[in-house]
């Protein structure tokens, strides 16, 4: 039977207990305070992150994996002789989907395929777990691949923030944008579309971006054997009102935690939901 390695990046920010369990190999990205550097959740975890913004008063910056580094992980799988899929966050927001071409073209194998999930944080996850699932099904690298890259544009997901300053600062939000969510005092609720973030719907009030996304996720036909992801930082009372209602409404789902790289760009306080649609 074929031996396959998934090898997805850091910002998946699905547990490390479940990448654990799952035998995931999960390559950190970095972030960067000055001249200090730092593999996301490795020797930075997320509060010690926010802590060092707080004390340091300099805001981070992060860099994609270089093609180096892909070069090395996939050459040691290889020799091992497995066969690789590997999944990134898209390429509409860094660079290192195609550092990760880079190294298979540098390797030339046939047994490594690389996959642009066109997503990042939880929605990336969930299609790491879907690989895992299709693999342990008998599906090869390349029929994983095919399969995986219809389902990418399955993935749903609305995200609440408290503040959009980092959405800015770290350009994944127009200076625009962030002026109207700071001056009026909305919520703005964003989504992930075609591999990048795209505002949907604005809201004032934490009660109102609680209920939108309650109800975005109740006209959305969500697949009945994906479970839902929770995504969070430092959010309690959006958390723990989608804690209540995924559990009331019995379903079973993954809760996970920012990680620093995304975390740089969200800032505190950002919370929402991540489903496959059937």
């Amino acid at each position: 039977m074929e031996k396959i390695k998934v090898i997805t990046d850091s910002t998946c920010d699905l547990p490390s207990s479940l990448t654990d369990l799952l035998d995931i190999e999960v390559i950190p990205l970095e972030v960067h305070f000055g001249e200090e550097s730092y593999k996301d959740g490795v020797n930075l975890k997320v509060l010690a992150f926010f802590d060092k913004i707080k004390t340091t008063n300099v805001f981070p910056t992060t860099s994609q994996i270089n093609p180096q580094r892909f070069y090395e992980c996939y050459n040691r799988y290889l020799n091992e002789g497995y066969s690789i899929i590997s999944i990134h966050l898209s390429s509409k927001m860094s660079g290192t989907y195609q550092s990760a071409c880079m190294a298979k073209e540098m390797l030339g194998s046939d047994k490594l395929v690389v996959i642009d999930s066109l997503n990042v944080t939880a929605g990336l996850g969930l299609l790491v777990l879907k690989t895992k699932e299709l693999i342990s099904e008998g599906f090869n690298i390349m029929e994983t691949k095919l399969k995986i890259e219809v389902l990418r544009d399955k993935v749903k997901s609305i995200l609440a923030f408290d503040s959009l300053e980092h959405l800015v600062k770290g350009g994944r939000l127009s200076k625009t944008a962030g002026l109207v969510g700071s001056v009026l005092g909305i919520k703005l609720l964003l989504s992930i579309k075609d591999g990048k973030l795209e505002l949907i719907d604005k809201v004032r009030g934490t009660k109102k971006a609680i209920r939108k996304i309650i109800d975005y996720s109740k006209e959305i036909s969500l697949s009945k054997e994906d479970k839902p992801i929770l995504l969070h930082i430092l959010s309690e009372e959006v958390r723990g009102s989608l804690k209540k209602y995924l559990e009331e409404s019995r379903m079973d789902y993954i809760e996970c935690e920012v990680g620093c790289v995304v975390a740089t760009h969200s800032g505190p306080g950002a919370c929402g939901l991540f489903f496959l649609e059937e």
